[in-house]
């Protein structure tokens, strides 16, 4: 799991290492694909709701034994997937123009931005197969074909991207092009496994009929991958009109290079969370409850330790990270002090993963969405747009949102989850020695 996330980081950022470096407009076409990420962030979120949503009630159901529903989840899957990215190909087609303003492009950005977007969404039935169904494959217990879902895509885009921004001179479009091809080839290779014989569960329309009691179970836990995708989104729309506000352009490009670290810091710790997933789900449905303690407590401590050292290295050689993308002199001097900010106190996004995980693989939807909306919606949100207006802190205030948000929300989320959660499993678990016993 932690290889395919990885793998699936260099498709988000393999686009920025490059374009970031386009001889003499780099950092104004960094603005400009930065722009970009609240639609990509919610085509991500629309996936999410119906691939994390339905797999951990695939896996209950086959830790249960009962196979026919967990085909069903997966059939439902799919088919809204296919939907919804469907509506998003037409409606981001239509109205790129006034979303890209809004989201605070400029005359001198707008350019960069509806190159990369108007090809990208082109691509959004591919995103939503490759994305969306590779949960459904890793349920399965096939987490190497699941990794090679991302590394045939990963590897044709990093190939690619030169040879179309470089070679044939495509700049931002290039890019686009070559990410599209290599979300295709993604695709293909998840439709080829679920066709295939080694599959347990396989995919296919022959004589479907769409349930819609099992679209809203699935839609009611994939809720809370929704809305943390959503809310993302929110908060870089958020995020880049204050900046361009108080800062201006470069600030855009600054936010664009620090998302694209905390995209690399942030990839491990969502592999350990999504690897527990899988355990947490089965073993729950198998009433193993001493065995679902075991796995939230190990995912926690990991989580833990590899934040703590993550934050060390960023604070330590923030130089280093901000070059992988762009080494215009005017923008380090602007990006590292903003990073040292936005990277203050990143450990406590284990907390945020390790409680957010848990409720998503047990089905707590409640508490799983309440906590997505509490740290984006209700923490980052609010002071990113108020924070820059106190004290004359400008700038500067929208990137103190981030650690502020990360001390509050993540508390929260993990003390709550020790509280209910954990004391559920133990109860459980004390039931089971006493009838053992009997």
């Amino acid at each position: 799991m932690l290889i395919a996330q990885v793998l699936n980081l260099l498709y988000n950022i393999v686009d920025r290492i490059y374009i970031g470096k386009i001889p003499g407009e780099g950092t104004a076409a960094l603005a400009g694909l930065g722009l970009c990420f609240p639609v990509v962030t919610i085509v991500t979120a629309f996936a999410n709701l119906f691939g994390a949503g339905g797999a951990p009630l695939c896996s209950i159901a086959r830790g249960k034994g009962n196979r026919e529903s967990a085909q069903s989840i997966m059939r439902n899957a799919y088919f809204m997937l296919l939907v919804s990215g469907a509506v998003l190909t037409a409606v981001g087609l239509v109205f790129h123009r006034p979303l890209l303003y809004l989201f605070g492009a400029s005359d001198a950005t707008y350019p960069y931005a509806a190159s990369y977007l108007t090809v990208y969404l082109l691509g959004t039935l591919c995103v939503m197969t490759s994305l969306g169904l590779n949960p459904y494959i890793n349920c399965q217990g096939f987490a190497k074909i699941g990794m090679l879902t991302v590394v045939v895509g990963a590897a044709a885009n990093i190939v690619l991207d030169p040879v179309f921004i470089f070679v044939l001179h495509l700049g931002v479009r290039g890019a686009a092009i070559a990410t599209v091809i290599s979300q295709m080839l993604s695709a293909l290779w998840v439709l080829r496994f679920l066709t295939g014989r080694q599959a347990e569960l396989k995919i296919g329309f022959r004589g479907f009929q769409p349930d819609f009691a099992c679209i809203r179970r699935i839609a009611t836990l994939g809720v809370s991958s929704f809305v943390m995708s959503f809310t993302d989104s929110l908060v870089q729309i958020a995020c880049n009109a204050t900046l361009l506000t108080f800062g201006g352009d470069i600030y855009i490009s600054v936010m664009t290079v620090l998302n694209s670290v905390r995209q690399i810091a942030q990839t491990p710790v969502m592999a350990i969370a999504d690897g527990a997933t899988a355990v947490i789900s089965f073993n729950y449905g198998a009433k193993a409850y001493s065995r679902v303690r075991g796995a939230i407590r190990f995912m926690t401590q990991l989580a833990f330790g590899y934040t703590a050292l993550s934050w060390l290295l960023i604070s330590l050689f923030p130089a280093a990270f901000i070059r992988i993308f762009n080494q215009d002199a005017a923008m380090l001097r602007a990006a590292i002090p903003s990073l040292h900010i936005y990277f203050f106190g990143f450990v406590m996004m284990a907390f945020q993963y390790s409680g957010q995980s848990t409720f998503k693989s047990l089905n707590r939807a409640g508490f799983a969405v309440f906590f997505s909306l509490l740290r984006k919606a209700f923490i980052v949100v609010p002071l990113t747009l108020v924070l820059p207006r106190v004290a004359g802190l400008g700038v500067n205030g929208v990137f103190a949102a981030e650690p502020i948000s990360n001390l509050i929300g993540g508390l929260a989320c993990y003390i709550t989850m020790r509280c209910t959660v954990m004391r559920e499993l133990e109860h459980r678990e004390s039931m089971q020695r006493r009838q053992t016993k009997k």
